[in-house]
C-alpha cells in the first residue's frame, strides 16, 4: 500500500503504470548503476519522482526504498568479490547511521516548499564542490587519531544523507579517499554506509506516511538492476576508470544545474 494521506498524488501521470512503471524502472537502472560506481543517481530520480506527481517530502522518502535495496544488492556484490572491509562498520557505517537519524528528522520537520528550496540548492553546493575537491591518492591506513576523524567525518555525511541522500556518495568516496582506500575499495564501504544509514532514514520516513511502496518499489527494481552492473563495472574496470566516471558525473550535473 502507499503511505497513507500524506503521499497522496497530485499528478494524472501517476495513473497511467503502463507510463510511470518502465520510466521509473529505466531511470532506477541508470540510476544504481551510477550511484555504485561514482554517486549523484538521486539527483535523476528525485526530480523523475517529483515530476510524477509526488510530493518532495514524499519523493524524498520514496527515493529511499530503492535506495537501501540498490546498496543490499551492491554490498553483497563487494562481498562477493573480496573488497568489502566489515571493519567500516565501526568507523564509517555507525557514525553514519547516527548522523542520519538527525537528518532524516530534519528533512520531516520541514515543509515541502522549504524542502524543495534547499533540494536545488545543495544539489548546486554538492555539485560545485565535486568539482573544486582535490581526491587524493590512496594512502597508508589511517592511524587511530585519522579513523576518529574519520568517524566524526561520517556522522556529518550521514546527516547529509538522512536529510536528502542525493550526491551523498560524492563525500563518502572523499572520506574513503582520505581513509587511504583506492576508489574500488571506496565504493565498497559507500555502498555498506548507505545500506546501513538508509535502514534508519526510511524507517522513519515510513512511519511519518512519507513513503509511496509502489513507486518505490518500481524504481528499486532498476536500481537493484543497475547496482548490480555497477558493482561489476567497479571491480572489473579499476580505480583509474572510477576516477575517470566520477569527473564525467560530476561535470554532467554540473551543466544539467546550469542550463536548469
Amino acid at each position: 500500500m502507499r503511505g497513507g494521506p500524506k503521499a497522496a498524488l497530485t499528478s494524472e501521470a501517476v495513473n497511467e503504470p503502463a507510463i510511470v512503471y518502465p520510466a521509473l524502472a529505466l531511470a532506477g537502472f541508470v540510476a544504481g548503476a551510477l550511484n555504485v560506481v561514482a554517486g549523484g543517481g538521486s539527483f535523476l530520480t528525485l526530480p523523475i519522482l517529483i515530476f510524477f506527481g509526488l510530493p518532495p517530502g514524499v519523493a524524498n522518502g520514496t527515493n529511499r526504498v530503492a535506495i537501501l535495496l540498490q546498496n543490499l544488492v551492491a554490498s553483497w556484490g563487494f562481498h562477493r568479490h573480496g573488497v568489502l572491509d566489515p571493519r567500516a562498520v565501526v568507523w564509517a557505517a555507525l557514525p553514519a547511521t547516527a548522523g542520519a537519524g538527525l537528518g532524516a528528522w530534519a528533512a520531516l520537520s520541514i515543509s515541502d516548499d522549504a524542502f524543495r528550496h534547499v533540494l536545488a540548492a545543495l544539489m548546486v553546493v554538492v555539485t560545485l564542490w565535486t568539482l573544486v575537491s582535490r581526491r587524493s591518492e590512496p594512502k597508508e591506513q589511517p592511524a587511530v587519531l585519522r579513523v576518529g576523524m574519520l568517524a566524526v567525518g561520517f556522522f556529518g555525511v550521514g546527516m547529509y544523507g538522512g536529510f536528502v541522500q542525493a550526491g551523498v556518495g560524492f563525500f563518502i568516496l572523499a572520506a574513503t579517499s582520505l581513509a587511504g582506500l583506492d576508489l574500488v575499495r571506496g565504493n565498497a564501504v559507500k555502498v555498506l554506509s548507505i545500506l546501513c544509514f538508509s535502514t534508519l532514514s526510511l524507517a522513519l520516513f515510513a512511519l511519518s506516511g512519507k513513503v509511496d511502496w509502489t513507486l518505490g518499489l518500481v524504481l528499486a527494481v532498476g536500481n537493484m538492476a543497475g547496482g548490480w552492473l555497477g558493482v561489476r563495472l567497479t571491480v572489473l574496470k579499476g580505480h583509474v576508470w572510477i576516477g575517470r566516471v566520477v569527473t564525467v558525473t560530476v561535470i554532467v550535473f554540473a551543466i544539467r544545474l546550469w542550463f536548469g
